[in-house]
């Protein structure tokens, strides 16, 4: 045992005495050589200090400046640019950490190369035992299939139009549930989780669970085609054959409000993950913007020529780029900052209704004709004058014929395309995102904590009011009140006070409800005498006409029940002082009657006096 520790040199035994040598020895003692000490190299494979930690830049030769005369100049240059280049070491490192680089993707050796001559076949056989699974088949006879992924990835449900419906675990291949509705079905979407989906049926929205069990039948939801939930709001917005959004909180069980689009039916639509805004495309070639707050459409722009037939948005950019597809046979990238006209546009092959869908790393599916074409960005957000298409990366031939459906599995490089004859799933090499946030959506996620991040999403669950164009508008301080107004207190300066903190009769004035009627101006003198502004004599007629100008019967019932419960002190003022004036020239007329003397008020008891 002690042969084999003193071997690893390690613990050299009882025995044997260990040199050390120091480097303050003496002029002709040997110095310690770290290059044959076999401890000192076994501790260097496994132990790194911090870069944070180290004086010098990891990567590089920090220039010493010896050109510069001035020894503080030169020492400064140095600590800048060996902490430039420390900087640059962390940020890499960073970088390495995050994983924020477009590794994943296919890349090519040489210019005649291309990724998109590569097949199936080839990624299967190049990628690993666990991502060829998601290369699959599924051969059905339900007619054009739709197909709809949960937050996470992890479960998938597929409807078709003649009727069947399933929902299963794709990756373990667990059946949750299979219906045979017997009737035409349109979409089909999750709700907060796998355990309950929504299916847009022929007449009606339906409500399943789990188990395949009937639990609600939404009848104000009529003849809906297409469905999308916002899982932070707990809604599920529905348009359908008659042209109406509607937005019902499956929460608490409440329409709580539909939009009359009146553009017709409508089969496209999406939302984005970003604001949770609804995005529609209409027949006349329109594409509208909805949030449940506003009765109008909060974006409407002219698309297409024809009708619009797909519409999806970009969830990698935060929401920014918006793509449609018309059956003019033209896919558009538009920007959701300016609409100021599409950002690219080019001309797809094949006829029928072509289909898009973006992915979480930016990957852009379009589906036309007989086959799947996939544009990797940033050539898709370039502007570009000309139609041109971008660059292809990968493309994938199907003969199944109509191309009904695009998803793309979330965290995942696999993309479904539902048609006719069923589903295909096809690998999109750096389509999916790898790093996934445990707390939004976890993959392997049990049943506890499932359970513990819905009642988590229902005590955080957003008000429907709050969804508008510009998310960071929730939260900012309030602009300052344009209802200012400019009054003095207790004959002070005039200052601006906000109509909020005004006091209740200086609101009234504002808002014009005070009672000011009777108040005598100073030009009423002048315009009982005749004179206008300008001590001008005016005609009786022209008197008339203005002191009656906007002062309607009608106008003066409204304004007297607007004032029929004020109380304004300066009014009840003006109405005594007015009293005691009346009283004054009535005493005054009294008196010239009387030959100058006022004549007394008799009293009650002014009868029983004796007269001469």
């Amino acid at each position: 045992m002690d042969s084999l520790i003193a071997k690893a040199d390690a613990i050299a035994s009882v025995g044997k005495k260990r040199k050390i040598y120091h480097a303050s020895s003496s002029k002709g003692s040997k110095k310690h050589d770290t290059t044959s000490d076999t401890t000192f190299h076994s501790v260097m494979k496994h132990t790194t200090v911090p870069k944070s930690f180290q004086n010098l830049p990891a990567k590089g030769d920090t220039p010493t400046y010896s050109h510069i005369a001035n020894k503080k100049l030169r020492s400064e240059l140095h600590r800048h640019t060996a902490q430039t280049a420390r900087a640059q070491a962390l940020l890499e490192e960073a970088e390495e950490m995050l994983l924020v680089d477009d590794a994943g993707r296919m890349e090519v050796e040489g210019e005649m190369e291309k990724t998109w001559r590569v097949g199936q076949n080839e990624i299967v056989k190049a990628a690993g035992l666990e991502a060829a699974k998601g290369r699959k088949e599924w051969k059905l006879d339900g007619g054009p299939y739709r197909s709809r992924y949960t937050r996470n990835g992890r479960h998938l449900a597929i409807v078709g139009k003649n009727g069947h419906a399933a929902t299963f675990d794709w990756q373990t291949g667990t059946l949750h549930t299979e219906l045979q509705l017997q009737e035409t079905c349109r979409d089909i979407t999750f709700l907060q989780d796998h355990t309950y989906f929504a299916v847009a049926q022929k007449k009606y929205v339906y409500i399943y669970d789990r188990d395949g069990v009937e639990l609600h039948c939404l009848k104000s939801h009529i003849e809906p085609t297409r469905l999308e939930f916002l899982p932070y709001h707990w809604l599920l917005a529905t348009v359908g054959n008659a042209g109406y959004l509607k937005y019902q909180d499956t929460s608490t069980g409440q329409l709580l409000v539909e939009h009359r689009t009146k553009m017709g039916a409508c089969s496209a639509m999406t939302q984005n993950l970003h604001n949770a805004v609804i995005h529609l495309g209409h027949q006349n070639g329109c594409v509208t913007l909805w949030t449940p707050n506003l009765p109008h459409p909060a974006v409407q722009l002219l698309a297409h020529i024809g009708p619009v037939s797909s519409v999806s948005v970009d969830p990698s950019q935060g929401g920014r780029y918006m793509s449609t597809a018309g059956r003019d046979g033209t896919v558009k990238v538009w920007d959701c900052r300016n609409w100021k006209g599409a950002v690219r546009e080019w001309s797809t092959r094949g006829s029928g209704d072509p289909e898009v869908e973006w992915s979480q790393r930016g990957s852009l599916a379009v589906a036309s004709g007989g086959s799947v074409n996939v544009y990797n960005p940033p050539t898709i957000h370039t502007a570009m004058n000309t139609r041109a298409s971008p660059p292809l990366y990968i493309t994938h031939p199907i003969t199944h014929r109509p191309l009904t459906s695009l998803r793309f599995a979330p965290f995942q490089d696999i993309l479904t395309i539902g048609h006719g004859a069923g589903l295909s799933s096809i690998l999109v090499p750096g389509s999916g995102e790898p790093n996934f946030d445990s707390a939004e959506a976890d993959p392997f996620e049990g049943r506890k904590a499932r359970s513990e991040r819905e009642v988590k999403a229902l005590l955080d669950k957003i008000q429907p009011d709050m969804i508008t164009l510009d998310p960071e508008f929730i939260g900012s301080l309030a602009p300052p009140s344009k209802l200012t107004t400019s009054t003095t207190f207790d004959g002070k300066p005039p200052v601006d006070i906000p109509y909020s903190r005004l006091p209740r009769m200086e609101r009234l004035k504002v808002s014009g409800k005070a009672d000011t009627t009777e108040v005598v101006e100073s030009g009423d003198e002048a315009v009982d005498s005749g004179e206008g502004d300008h001590g001008k004599k005016e005609s009786r007629e022209e008197r008339e006409k203005r002191k009656m100008r906007g002062k309607g019967k009608s106008l003066k019932r409204y304004l007297r029940k607007q004032r029929k419960n004020v109380v304004d002190p300066t009014a009840v003022a003006i109405r005594a002082k007015l009293e005691k004036q009346r009283e004054q020239k009535k005493r005054e007329r009294e008196v010239a009657r009387n030959g100058g003397e006022a004549k007394k008020k008799r009293s009650a008891l002014d009868r029983f006096k004796r007269t001469n």
